[in-house]
């Protein structure tokens, strides 16, 4: 180890690196890091750094809450491995690099409160059946200013300008900036538009194997987050960030290969395949425990229900936008199932490790797909309404022991924990819990962290 980072420090100063950003990601999905001088990374590095234990139980507002016996333990040390293969030079910070690290406890062993970690063993699981997932995701994200009383306003307000770039979408060429800063981080970055709602934006990334592209998808939003905060903006990714305009999801194209990279998600006849259909019948059948990692913020829930073009019921369809699964119209190598419940506050680890893990248990139980529904999907009696409140996602989450099964119970009682505070905050503070306008509450504990 101590040679590999000898060559890694070798190869960093050549480029004129100076420092290397250490991130990872929390519970909740916010980049926690640590910046090692390059010139000291064989020492910096060898055995850690280390952090502790209770960043996992960090709430946004930085109290300290306990699952798993984190804090009654004493907060102990968590040990963190950088990836050198995850080495990014930062082309907005000069002489900086970013690295993710994994995460482990001082004895070495897994720590399975790191959603990375969790990600990469259900991959595992995939790889004993033969079979590599594939994910590409798609965000959408607002750019907004600050305003004197401590609130946020869109950065432009003009509607009906979807699908659009130039000055009228980007006055001060800041999104046409932030595209060329994160092609240049090298994270498969290849295209990017103004989308529906003003001050909306959509940048595309290419699909890869699940890990590296949950990798490139934290680069991206943390990135994302750090150029425009440069511009003395704010970058949220907040699912909900105002009442009069339209959500940003957090949509996953999802598929499978064999060892040879040949897609397994079609018969050769132009139809899916049974894998196909048991991944589906998976993620139907797990939708309302999958719904509070893919929606795991109060806000979340302002931006779903019918007639929204968010996901209101556990359905699919064929190239059908109404429903949770989407299945687009390619077949060949193309074949892949969207799941379109996402909401762009989620971890990215987490939301593609619960899809994975949901679609594994179809596979793996050879759950019966149900039928696909047709036209507008959301008064479709046959599926099941999705959950309504996070409460209740968090209720079918913590009952589906299938689903923890295959993901991890020391993160999922970490995460039930974080939210669960989360929720008896906002309802001891905001007047009308139930009400479905964006409060300052969902602004002040969510805007700038997501």
């Amino acid at each position: 180890m101590e040679q590999d980072l000898v060559g890694l420090k070798t190869r960093l100063q050549s480029r004129g690196i100076d420092v290397l950003r250490l991130i990872y990601p929390d519970v909740l999905g916010i980049p926690r890091s640590k910046d090692l001088l390059v010139s000291q990374l064989e020492h910096g590095a060898h055995n850690g750094p280390a952090f502790c234990q209770g960043v996992w139980v960090t709430t946004t507002r930085g109290g300290v809450l306990d699952a798993n016996n984190i804090a009654s333990d004493g907060l102990q040390d968590l040990v963190s491995k950088l990836d050198a293969s995850t080495v990014r030079d930062i082309p907005w910070e000069p002489g900086v690099a970013y690295a993710i690290a994994d995460a482990f406890n001082p004895d070495k062993t897994d720590n399975l409160m790191s959603p990375r970690t969790v990600l990469r063993n259900i991959i595992a699981k995939y790889a004993a059946l033969g079979l590599v997932p594939v994910v590409g995701p798609e965000l959408e994200f607002y750019i907004a200013d600050r305003t004197a009383d401590g609130g946020y306003k869109r950065s432009i307000e003009k509607t009906g300008r979807v699908y659009m770039t130039g000055a009228v979408v980007d006055p001060e060429g800041i999104f046409l900036d932030l595209l060329r800063q994160l092609d240049r981080l090298g994270i498969g970055v290849f295209a990017g538009n103004h989308e529906f709602s003003p001050s909306q934006y959509e940048i595309n990334l290419w699909h890869s194997e699940a890990l590296d592209a949950a990798d490139r998808t934290f680069m991206f939003k943390t990135g994302i987050k750090d150029v425009i905060t440069r511009k003395g903006k704010v970058a949220t990714f907040l699912g909900k960030p105002w009442t009069d305009e339209g959500g940003s999801g957090f949509h996953l194209h999802f598929s499978v290969t064999n060892r040879d990279d040949i897609n397994q998600m079609h018969d050769g006849n132009g139809n899916l395949s049974e894998v196909a259909k048991h991944m589906i019948a998976g993620i139907t059948h797990h939708a309302k425990a999958l719904t509070a990692f893919c929606n795991p913020t109060v806000n979340a829930f302002k931006r779903l229900g019918p007639d929204t073009l968010a996901p209101f019921r556990a359905n699919w369809g064929y190239d059908n936008r109404s429903c949770m699964v989407r299945i687009p119209p390619e077949r060949g190598q193309g074949t892949r199932l969207e799941v379109r419940v996402g909401d762009g506050a989620a971890n990215p680890y987490l939301l593609i490790a619960a899809v994975l893990a949901a679609g594994l248990d179809g596979i793996q139980r050879k759950l019966v797909c149900p039928e696909p529904a047709e036209g507008m999907a959301y008064d479709n009696e046959a599926a099941e309404i999705l959950p309504l409140t996070f409460t209740d996602a968090l209720d079918a989450l913590e009952a589906d022991t299938a689903l923890s099964g295959v993901m991890s119970q020391e993160l999922i009682n970490v995460f039930t924990v974080l939210k669960r505070d989360e929720i008896a905050r906002y309802e001891a503070e905001v007047a009308d819990p139930t009400t479905r306008e964006v409060t300052n509450w969902e602004w002040q504990e969510y805007m700038e962290d997501y």
